[in-house]
């Protein structure tokens, strides 16, 4: 078993995390953009607009990575976390790396204060929603989800 070691992504970090967002679109079907991703990736980082949790396996590569992006929720009038993106490069798939990003997450937003986390999967992805629920993450069966194409 590979030791991974998980803390949060800074700026210096772009050049680790861009080539896993890159792989993590074109999972979701996006051609790949190198260029674009690291665009986007910068953006946030440098805006502090979201939080970007590495994983590094003893060699210093990046193994995966998981994106929070801040918000609230007006009913529970607190500050939650969406966890929108969540890639682990196929070499280090099942090897605890995707668990470790998820805890790392949880207890970032634990130390924030936000009472909750939140995602979304393909319906396709059983091998993530295996995992989410092994972690504790139950899945919405009350509200649906609608999205506007703009």
């Amino acid at each position: 078993m590979q030791t991974i070691l998980v803390r949060r992504a800074a700026f210096a970090d772009l050049d680790l995390v861009a080539p896993l967002f890159d792989a993590y679109r074109q999972f979701y079907g996006q051609p790949g953009d190198l260029e674009l991703a690291r665009s986007f990736v910068g953006e946030r980082l440098e805006r502090d607009e979201s939080v970007i949790f590495l994983a590094l396996r003893g060699d210093g590569s990046a193994a995966g990575f998981t994106q929070l992006y801040p918000s609230f929720s007006s009913v529970s009038l607190a500050r939650i976390y969406i966890l929108n993106d969540l890639f682990v490069d196929a070499g280090s798939r099942r090897s605890g790396v995707a668990r470790s990003l998820l805890n790392a997450a949880a207890e970032f937003g634990r130390t924030q204060g936000a009472v909750r986390l939140t995602l979304s999967t393909a319906l396709s992805n059983t091998p993530a929603q295996t995992l989410y629920e092994a972690e504790g993450w139950r899945r919405d069966d009350v509200f649906c989800s609608y999205n506007l194409t703009l």
